[in-house]
């Protein structure tokens, strides 16, 4: 039986259309299944997009549409972008589906039936940007840290989730790595938080709010909308709410989520998970913002970089690589246009595409025959001959910047010993034909296997260069150097 893997982003919020962050998060996430898939795995690879609440409603009158058609408007565009991107996904999970719906209303009425679920007052600090109450230690002079803006007192009746009664089980599986949060910084960080106070019971509905799922068991009510938005990792499966019929690709094995929505997911949503009996996300994997100068991007700066500019500018895979190489994957990243321009040219543009160009042309030039690769080369087409490669590791540790590290490294290698071997002097010279064949068996050794490392990454790219490996001719240059 296949080793199963299921991997999912966040659920992105429909209220304006999709980032550069967005798309770093989703790259990411494609580049670790398209891995697990090469490994021959079950892959299920779940995005998706969060379509209720407040915030909506309010951009839905701003921009003169129903809450429904506003939503269709920007997960349309969603989903064009990651066609763009050559995202392949296997499922695209929205709240606003009629399946969600009904195992969101099953899902709670559980809860309720339960006793994990019980009518209240909340009174607290509630931020409108993060749709979410907030403790005072979570503020920075008195403001949301994520949205700069003071949270306003407020008191109303809602349904609480009970938190406190599952607070020392959560911490115990945090601990043990049952419920794994990385990087390690995380982990404590959470462990700080959750060992330093009790935790409060959270509320889980809204009155008066139209854009949303009404509780089963109170219609006055609508579901607070991080626990609606949760539950998609389940139902994105397919899952109808049915705590006997349990999807089999859950737990999740990596959850892939932004730092500014940790601690939610690792205390609402794995609490949920207890009061419903079911396992644990096997990891929740965390990185950094995307800032660019130092700062986070913002319209008033000016340093926001758009994702569609970033196709335009750099191709699909180039935008691929330049993202998924920004930084350390797990860290805040730094990017501008000019240092991605560079980077472009250098590793790209002078870098890969110089030596495809250039090995292929020596191939051309001097006839040299490539013999179909034997079943146990590194580049023979089967991604698992290459298991034992250094790519390996760096992956299934969500390393991905030491993996393409490795890989550049071979490419850079293979540069220096074309300018080291000069095999266009050999070639002329008959009494050196060994040494030619030797050097060009080399090349075409490394240009495969590079070919077969980058399918994750940069698949298109992986493509045209084994297929000039195969007729041995180059159709276009794969990245034409920038100005």
């Amino acid at each position: 039986m296949k080793d199963k893997f299921y991997i999912t982003t966040p659920i992105y919020y429909a209220n304006a259309k999709a980032h550069i962050g967005h798309a770093y998060t989703t790259i990411a996430a494609d580049a670790l299944a398209r891995f697990h898939k090469l490994q021959n795995e079950d892959v299920f690879f779940l995005t998706g997009m969060d379509e209720h609440g407040a915030k909506i409603q309010k951009a839905a009158e701003k921009a003169g549409k129903s809450p429904q058609e506003f939503v269709n408007n920007i997960s349309e565009g969603f989903e064009n972008l990651w066609k763009n991107l050559n995202i392949k996904y296997d499922g695209f999970i929205r709240t606003t589906d009629n399946n969600h719906k009904e195992a969101v209303r099953k899902v709670l009425q559980k809860l309720y039936d339960d006793g994990a679920i019980y009518k209240g007052e909340y009174e607290g600090l509630y931020c409108t940007g993060c749709e979410q109450f907030k403790s005072e230690n979570e503020l920075v002079d008195g403001k949301c840290p994520d949205h700069n803006i003071a949270p306003e007192m407020m008191k109303e009746e809602c349904y609480l989730l009970k938190m406190t009664e599952l607070q020392k089980e959560l911490i115990e599986k945090i601990k043990s790595d049952e419920f794994q949060i990385a990087p390690e910084r995380y982990k404590k960080e959470i462990l700080s938080f959750l060992e330093g106070q009790k935790l409060e019971d959270v509320s889980i509905s809204r009155r008066n709010i139209l854009w949303g799922i009404t509780l089963p068991f109170d219609e006055d009510h609508t579901t607070y909308v991080w626990v609606d938005a949760f539950l998609n990792y389940l139902t994105g499966l397919g899952w109808n709410g049915d705590l006997n019929d349990i999807p089999k690709q859950w737990p999740a094995d990596v959850q892939l989520i932004g730092k500014d929505i940790l601690r939610v997911h690792a205390t609402i949503w794995p609490i949920m998970l207890l009061h419903l009996g079911l396992p644990l996300p096997k990891k929740l994997f965390v990185h950094g913002h995307i800032l660019s100068g130092g700062k986070k991007m913002s319209k008033t700066l000016g340093n926001v970089i758009g994702i569609d500019e970033m196709i335009e500018k750099f191709g699909v895979d180039g935008t691929r690589y330049l993202l998924l190489d920004a930084g350390t994957f797990g860290e805040d990243v730094d990017v501008t246009m000019e240092r991605m321009v560079e980077k472009y040219n250098n590793d790209l543009a002078n870098g890969l595409g110089n030596l495809v160009s250039r090995v292929v042309k020596l191939v051309q030039n001097f006839q040299f025959s490539i013999s179909p690769p034997k079943a146990d080369q590194p580049w023979a087409g089967n991604f698992q001959t290459i298991s034992n490669d250094q790519t390996l590791n760096t992956l299934n540790n969500i390393e991905i910047e030491k993996a393409l590290e490795y890989i550049w490294k071979i490419v850079r290698d293979a540069n220096k010993y074309i300018e080291d071997t000069k095999p266009w002097e050999s070639a002329k010279d008959e009494s050196r034909k060994e040494e030619f064949e030797k050097v060009m068996q080399k090349l075409v050794d490394d240009l495969g296997l590079i070919a077969e490392l980058l399918i994750p990454f940069m698949p298109q790219t992986s493509e045209k260069i084994k297929k000039a490996l195969e007729t041995k001719k180059l159709d276009e240059v794969l990245f034409q150097r920038i100005k």
